[in-house]
């Protein structure tokens, strides 16, 4: 992929032709043209004030319910560092960066002992992500905890959302493509600091029992429709197991797709495809993907 591109100065880090594989829980994909790692958020507002217009900005996170396409990404992928990742307690209210992973803001909201936000052990990826796409678990979504979120708008602009003001449904919010969240505040109720470790324990636990986590997976593949549990359906309709090239149907957990060492991101969509297929001629159900799909096909 060219790196040929005009970019405007920046404090941050650019890398051309950034290998983004490592990054992403599948361990699949292609590089990014380029890779920006800002230092602060001045420097991504400056940086993305500056940039061409006309050139695509994509913000990734800890690469979880994310597939990268073989092609590799054009344009610009953003991932915020370790300036992004605070999180700091005020009463019943937590104040995240983006780049803050999600088992990391439940840990401190059982330390200051307010309660609802144990879910968040369940979440795999960063809070900036959970935001965008009203990420849940445990009977819980983002939707329930969120008061406002800050974003830097592709125009360099930042801004303040509030709850009312995103959108959300399930696994979706309204934020503007190219937009970028650095930080969201989120407010818990009143609890017991031993209650809610017990929970976040129990989630754990469970998480680890039914979900293959020790693999190269991304997360929930599908969407749960109305009426209905995803993995169920793929159950019945008999793909438990079931692989494309070196990409395998879950066995532990058939919402779950896996690199077994050697899959590639074609055949880790074309499983997810040819799954969707078998669901709906067996079921007449249409699964939708939850795991986002990014990037150049080769």
């Amino acid at each position: 992929m060219s790196a040929v591109l005009s970019l405007p100065e920046t404090r941050g880090k650019l890398t051309a032709d950034a290998p983004l594989a490592k990054l992403v829980w599948f361990k699949t994909g292609g590089p990014a043209q380029w890779l920006f790692e800002p230092k602060d958020i001045d420097d991504l507002q400056q940086f993305l004030r500056d940039l061409d217009p006309e050139i695509a900005v994509w913000p990734l996170g800890l690469g979880s319910n994310l597939i990268i396409r073989d092609g590799g990404i054009k344009g610009v992928v953003i991932r915020l560092g370790k300036a992004f990742g605070g999180i700091k307690a005020d009463g019943l209210t937590l104040t995240c960066g983006a780049g803050a992973p999600g088992i990391s803001a439940a840990s401190m909201a059982r330390d200051h002992a307010i309660a609802g936000m144990e879910f968040l052990r369940g979440i795999p990826g960063t809070i900036g992500g959970a935001v965008r796409m009203n990420a849940g678990a445990y009977g819980r979504e983002m939707c329930d905890i969120l008061e406002s979120a800050d974003i830097v708008l592709r125009t360099g602009e930042l801004k303040t959302i509030p709850l009312a003001e995103m959108g959300y449904t399930y696994r979706h919010s309204a934020l503007p493509d190219g937009a970028v969240v650095v930080s969201a505040k989120l407010r818990g109720q009143s609890g017991d600091s031993e209650i809610i470790a017990a929970e976040m324990k129990r989630i754990g636990d469970e998480r680890e029992a039914s979900q293959p986590l020790r693999t190269k997976t991304g997360g929930s593949t599908f969407k749960n429709p109305d009426g209905y549990k995803a993995w169920q359906l793929v159950d019945e309709a008999g793909c438990r197991g079931l692989t494309i090239g070196q990409a395998q149907v879950s066995e532990k957990h058939c919402n779950f797709l896996i690199n077994l060492g050697g899959a590639t991101s074609v055949d880790i969509e074309a499983l997810g495809e040819e799954v969707r297929k078998r669901v709906r001629a067996h079921s007449g159900v249409e699964l939708q993907w939850e795991i986002q799909r990014v990037g150049e096909i080769l």
